[in-house]
């Protein structure tokens, strides 16, 4: 079996080629990383927007029945 390529520096080289074919693969690495982590980054951004949202209900939740628990205890003094 023969190589294509005389040695390392040939290859990365392709015969004047290189640049250009391993931009290509740099290129096409780079897009799977970001298509990749993309959905990570995301997914935790909504989940702390959705834990904020959960809080800010249960803190509303809260104030309405001190709320109500406090004109019900007013009417009964009155």
């Amino acid at each position: 079996m023969q190589f294509q390529f005389d040695s390392l520096a040939s290859f990365f080289a392709m015969d004047g080629h290189g640049p250009y074919v391993w931009a290509s693969y740099g290129m096409v690495v780079l897009v799977l990383v970001v298509l990749a982590v993309t959905p990570v980054f995301r997914q935790r951004k909504l989940r702390r927007e959705l834990q904020q949202q959960l809080r800010q209900e249960e803190a509303r939740r809260r104030a309405a029945t001190t709320r109500a628990a406090s004109q019900r205890a007013a009417e009964v003094v009155e």
